[in-house]
């Protein structure tokens, strides 16, 4: 059984930095397709950003784009989120998930991921 489970959360400083984890335990996902979501507090959960199986295409939700990077090490079974110039409106609880993918496509929609980690609390402060 595969699962998967953020760190890197906490409380930063409107301006400030963190990184985000995606580790997976059980068996490897280095050549699946994989996303970040989020789900502010009292909001449905939305897109944040997602990567094809080998990091040659990557999307953005406009919100973010220009401050976060999604990347992954497919040695290391890992995906990551560099989140920059963090906001208030940042916070969040940040999910990774995994399609049962391996192309050249990301995507947008949740119900085309297979399977979702715990989430990691992301709080940011004035």
């Amino acid at each position: 059984q595969v699962h998967l489970v953020e760190s890197g959360g906490g409380l930063v400083q409107a301006g400030g930095s963190l990184r985000l984890s995606c580790a997976a335990s059980g068996r490897t996902f280095n050549f699946n397709n994989m996303g970040w979501f989020r789900r502010p507090p009292g909001k449905e959960r939305e897109f944040v950003a997602a990567i094809n199986c080998i990091g040659s295409n990557t999307d953005y939700a406009d919100s973010v784009k220009g401050r976060v990077t999604i990347s992954r090490d497919n040695v290391e079974n890992t995906l990551y989120l560099q989140m920059d110039s963090l906001r208030q409106e940042s916070t969040a609880v940040y999910f990774c998930a995994e399609r049962l993918i391996a192309n050249s496509t990301v995507s947008r929609r949740p119900d085309e991921y297979r399977y979702w980690g715990q989430g990691a609390q992301v709080s940011v402060s004035s």
